[in-house]
């Protein structure tokens, strides 16, 4: 294996022939064989375990279930036309809850491949990787995988293959086009005729593209006769599978050299014209030390590896790094290359690639690495939040400190699932975004850690806003009656709420000066006066500094947002995070003395203001609300709709496609559990459902009062 470590570490020097690329589709669209068929043909695993071995499904549960729970990296050579390029690929799961990882690796890459089935086309997971690919600026590709089944089941003639393939391309289009904006998504368009469109079977290793096929002089007409007289298993060797999607890759992805140009804009916040900002622009490996971890795999013998990418400067063991948002110091004790599952061991790698690195002990997804102070990389966040949560504790108490650790390590390996450790009550809550992934982490701490656990059954985490302006200025007291402050709050309006769902508003706190936030914000509709206020975006709040002519308030202005982001993760009604609410420092009374105004007097005034302005804007409970889709045969249709009324459902849509049945329905998460049960046994087990979208909605007046007080109870406040 050697040779394949001298060719990756050669190639990455050479920063125009790197390609970082995901693969990213529905569930069971055929990801991992199709990893599994790049890998062979790169030479890294032998032919008879390709599409079997599922190479890059390392966790046993993962092989036992076969779906992809974690995101796996991998580098490889590939040559097109005598020059060798590095490519260095993460593939990605597709059930919707572990879509968290999906979102991190977007992170790390380029350019995607996004998968879609020939039979089944473009599925509601395919959106949304689409818009967690467009969102970090990663540039598409499309493989129309599952050819074989068109010719097989459907018996297609040429035409209507192509017919069918021409309906998905115009729709992938479309959808770039829509989530990625005028200019990005002309840029990402998709097209049968220049090879950033190939089509194939993963399964039988054979794939093609226009450009390839006039190359080579093949027809369609040749896949359809290899079907129908059984000689498919001669097309792998006429059209293989890598060579087609690996020149598409080198051909319509962007190396880090020209990708960085327009991507770190988007995902940096720091001055474009500064040092750092020239480095990451320009990929320099001469440059500060930029680098941005992904994922953490905590390995039994070497520790916590911190898989990312490389923006800038070249990483070598033993060297000190800052990790900026920790705020600690830390020693490189690794640098890691991937060669398949394998990790190589390497003395430094250069800018521009993924890689892993060893020692960064407090590093999380989403800790920026660097060898200076600097403005972090933006957080990385979700599409989805998690919304349902588990207390977890351990059997025996003598295993409680173990039990700490671990679930320590397990909000680094998935940070979608959000760990909570009450020291005071003993009591951890874990939330995830489903009951399936709840499940799946809970199988991982008994098999892999084995710690024998108890978890309660799961709950749901509700939201909290306010429906009016509160009528008046609230007044905050510190402990020493020296400093007032005074708060007003409101509802944020539909479009800035919006607006911070898609993305298009910076997230966290904004500097003084930062003429693009301010525009940002006008554009969703606030005035300007107010948008060069605003000084922090949390969760979906927005904190707005409305004092005038306070010399003090910059000195107090980092506890104010500090103690405004404590309210926001607990509301006054029962202790659940906020959304919506747009808070106000109004005015502000304070000492002239800087001791009289500490945190420990500023922080109570904080908190009391802007608890009690919520108090009196009748606050309200939303639930989490779920748009699902569920499909099976169609004389299950009436089940269907039945099983959605019974779980306070509203049905959206019914459509119908041969002898089966898609409906599209929106369910309130709290009335889902056992859904996949109850759905299995509706339809005999013929019966499926994927996640299209979550939101929060108001939840029903006659269940407020009830779900307030079981919150109250159930977290030991009053429940008054």
């Amino acid at each position: 294996m050697a040779k394949m470590v001298d060719r990756v570490m050669e190639n990455m020097m050479h920063q125009d022939a790197i390609r970082n690329i995901a693969i990213a589709a529905h569930i069971d669209h055929g990801k991992t064989t199709f990893s599994d068929n790049l890998l062979l043909g790169a030479g890294m695993m032998s032919e008879d375990l390709a599409g079997k071995a599922l190479q890059l499904d390392f966790h046993e549960d993962e092989q036992e279930r076969g779906i992809t729970i974690d995101s796996a990296s991998v580098s490889m050579v590939h040559s097109l036309e005598g020059k060798d390029h590095l490519i260095n690929l993460i593939d990605t799961p597709g059930h919707v809850d572990f879509g968290g990882d999906v979102t991190r690796a977007m992170r790390a890459v380029d350019g995607c491949i996004v998968l879609t089935c020939a039979v089944e086309g473009i599925m509601p997971q395919t959106e949304t990787v689409l818009r967690q690919a467009l969102k970090e600026k990663v540039k598409p590709i499309l493989f129309i995988n599952k050819v074989d089944r068109l010719i097989k089941e459907l018996k297609l003639t040429p035409e209507a293959m192509q017919e069918r393939f021409v309906k998905t391309i115009t729709e992938v289009n479309k959808l770039i086009k829509q989530i990625g904006g005028e200019e990005f998504g002309e840029y990402c368009q998709v097209n049968v005729q220049d090879g950033s469109v190939c089509f194939g079977s993963a399964f039988h290793n054979w794939g093609l593209s226009i450009p390839y096929m006039q190359r080579k002089g093949i027809t369609f007409k040749e896949i359809i006769d290899a079907y129908e007289n059984n000689t498919w298993e001669e097309l792998k060797k006429k059209a293989p599978l890598h060579e087609v999607v690996l020149n598409g890759v080198i051909r319509h992805h962007p190396s880090p050299l020209k990708a960085q140009k327009y991507r770190i804009p988007k995902i940096w916040h720091g001055e474009d014209d500064s040092k750092v900002g020239k480095d990451l622009i320009s990929c320099n490996p001469k440059g500060n030390l930029m680098f941005v971890v992904t994922k953490v795999v905590v390995d039994p013998q070497a520790g916590e590896i911190s898989t990312g990418r490389l923006f800038s400067g070249t990483i070598k063991k033993g060297q000190m790094v800052k990790l900026i948002n920790a705020k600690q110091e830390v020693r490189v004790q690794q640098v890691y290359v991937y060669n398949g599952a394998k990790k190589e061991i390497v003395n430094y790698a250069p800018a521009g690639n993924i890689i892993g690195v060893g020692g960064l002990k407090s590093a999380y997804p989403g800790e920026t690495v660097s060898d200076e102070e600097v403005t972090p990389f933006e957080a990385i966040t979700h599409i989805f939040d998690p919304v349902v949560t588990k207390a977890i504790e351990a059997k025996r108490p003598a295993d409680l400190p173990k039990l700490i650790d671990v679930l320590v390590d397990v909000s680094k390996e998935d940070p979608s699932i959000t760990i909570e450790i009450n020291q005071e009550t003993g009591e951890h809550l874990m939330h995830g975004m489903g009951e399936l992934h709840l499940e799946v982490i809970e199988n991982r701490i008994k098999s892999e850690k084995n710690i024998e656990i108890e978890t309660s059954p799961p709950i749901v985490v509700y939201r909290e806003t306010i429906t009016r302006p509160s009528p008046d200025s609230f007044e905050g007291k510190s402990p020493n009656k020296h400093n007032k402050l005074y708060f007003k709050v409101e509802k944020l309006t539909p479009e800035l709420q919006e607006a911070i769902k898609e993305g298009k508003l910076p997230s966290g706190r904004i500097k003084k000066k930062d003429a693009e936030a301010w525009k940002a914000f006008q554009e969703a509709g606030m005035e300007t006066k107010e948008a060069r206020s605003v000084r922090e975006v949390f969760n979906g709040n927005i904190l707005v500094d409305g004092t005038r002519g306070i010399v003090q308030i910059g000195e107090i202005i980092e506890m104010v947002m500090d103690m405004f982001e404590d309210v926001m993760k607990q509301g006054p009604v029962a202790n659940e995070p906020c959304f919506g609410v747009k808070v106000i420092l109004d005015d502000a009374k304070l000492h002239e003395d800087a001791i009289h105004r500490g945190p420990a007097q500023m922080y109570p005034a904080v908190r009391d203001g802007i608890r009690d302005a919520i108090r009196h804007s009748s606050p309200l409970l939303y639930e989490p609300v779920q748009t699902l889709i569920f499909e099976g045969p169609d004389e299950y249709m009436g089940e269907i709709s039945k099983l959605i009324s019974n779980k306070r459902g509203q049905l959206l849509d019914m459509i119908q496609e041969g002898s089966n049945v898609r409906v599209k329905g929106k369910l309130p998460v709290g009335e889902m559990f056992g859904l996949a049960s109850d759905l299995r046994s509706a339809t005999g087990g013929r019966g499926s459902s994927s996640l299209v979208d979550q939101n929060f909605e108001r939840l029903p007046d006659e269940l407020q009062q009830k779900i307030t007080s079981r919150i109250r109870e159930r977290k030991g406040l009053k429940t008054e």
